[in-house]
């Protein structure tokens, strides 16, 4: 008879329950190295960028990261991230210094010991609380975009001490959602993720370039704008009925790994409907195209017309080439409603409901007669202000030195230690 000894710990080490088990125990292990790696011990900064999410929301992180390079060199910048797949993808997308700090305690610790003066946060996650709880530093918000969405505008944002924001559309946004909201908060510095010179990323064509740029689905009801689902592939049909003209299908990132069956469908469809219409095409740079990665702000020179949704893709295309038409879609088909909440939409023919018919009527029309420029550039001006591409960044800049100017005087008579945060590292 076998030791039943042995037999009791071959069969738990063969185990489902003990291989998940060693895979945890390997991977702790890994992350306690890299955080070891990446502890900060040797950071001299001034400035905090605070991202406490994982991999899968790093795009609204990635955007600010040519302007944090920019600011790097007028006051020094760290990136501490609290998650390690976005410790993976910060790593693979810039040379500014990394901190890794999984557990609260870490955090504060790593805060005590430098001489930061500014925090600034590119999203709402639940971790912001743990960093804000810090209060040597002032903390600014600074979003990830600037667009008409519901989700824009946060009940937290009266939690930071400065909320940076694009424009007046951005303060009467705020003044909407928001009760008992300290206005003097807001401190516009137009669009500086949209000076960066960018590569071309969508090579030029002798075919007139209509680009479909939808948003997902968003969190929930209230937030969702996509009109994949509701006229993606008509939109899309149409489009590529117009002579002479090619399309860019450019989704929202998460609109490829969407778990809406709807929109899953949809997306599908689409995807089916460029790959047929490409069997006639010989010609390879007049090849409609499915672009579901890359930087859509590089590829913006070379469309001549936008159709996208209630998202900041349309405000960014409006701040870069309010030259150039634009369309916007309403799935609830309210145009009464989306004016109100979302004032581009009165610069743009909208795409409804009862307008889904004649799609391809209006897309001629607006590639041979635009009609809207005039009131497009005046909304540019309500968005972003009067500075042209290059002053964002100057304000933005600005904006920084001066808070952390005024945090330095305030700082001389500051002498308190305590901490009143309640940690959830579990």
């Amino acid at each position: 008879m076998a030791n039943p000894v042995r037999w009791v710990a071959r069969t738990a080490v063969r185990s489902s329950a003990w291989k998940r088990t060693s895979k945890w125990i390997r991977g702790a292990e890994k992350w306690n190295l890299l955080e070891d790696e990446y502890d900060g011990s040797f950071v001299k900064a001034e400035v905090v960028v605070y991202f406490g999410d994982r991999n899968s929301k790093f795009y609204q992180l990635e955007q600010w990261i040519p302007v944090l390079e920019e600011l790097h060199k007028e006051h020094r910048v760290v990136i501490v991230v609290r998650k390690g797949s976005a410790l993976t993808s910060v790593l693979e997308t810039t040379h500014l210094p990394v901190v890794f700090k999984r557990k609260f305690d870490p955090l504060q610790t790593f805060y005590h010991a430098n001489d930061f003066k500014l925090a600034l946060y590119v999203n709402n996650g639940m971790t912001n609380f743990q960093s804000l709880s810090f209060a040597p530093m002032v903390h600014v918000h600074v979003n990830h975009g600037e667009s008409d969405k519901l989700s824009m505008v946060s009940n937290q944002a009266k939690a930071y001490d400065k909320v940076f924001i694009a424009g007046e559309a951005a303060v009467e946004r705020h003044r909407r959602a928001l009760i008992d909201f300290d206005e003097s908060q807001l401190v516009r510095v137009g669009r500086p993720q949209l000076d960066i010179e960018r590569p071309l990323e969508l090579e030029p064509s002798s075919a007139r370039t209509i680009m479909y740029a939808p948003t997902w689905e968003g969190e929930n009801d209230a937030n969702n704008y996509t009109s994949v689902d509701r006229f993606g592939p008509q939109i899309v049909e149409a489009a590529l009925r117009i002579p002479g003209a090619r399309l860019i299908y450019k989704p929202h990132p998460r609109v490829e790994t969407s778990k809406d069956p709807d929109v899953v469908e949809a997306n599908a469809r689409i995807l089916d409907l460029i790959e047929a219409a490409n069997v006639s095409i010989a010609n390879e740079t007049q090849q409609h195209q499915v672009l579901m990665q890359g930087d859509i702000l590089g590829m913006f020179d070379t469309v001549d017309l936008l159709i996208t949704d209630i998202s900041s893709v349309g405000l960014d295309f409006l701040y870069l080439h309010p030259d150039k038409p634009l369309v916007l879609t309403d799935r609830r088909s309210d145009t009464e409603s989306l004016n109100a909440e979302a004032p581009i939409s009165r610069a743009a023919p909208l795409i409804n409901d009862e307008s889904i018919g004649s799609v391809e009527s209006l897309l001629k029309e607006m590639l041979m007669r635009d009609s809207s420029a005039e009131i497009r550039h005046d909304l540019r001006r309500h968005y972003f202000g009067d500075g042209k591409p290059g002053s964002s960044t100057v304000l933005f800049t600005e904006a920084v030195s001066r808070l952390i100017a005024d945090r330095t005087a305030a700082l001389q008579s500051y002498h308190t230690e305590s901490v009143n945060a309640e940690a959830d590292d579990e």
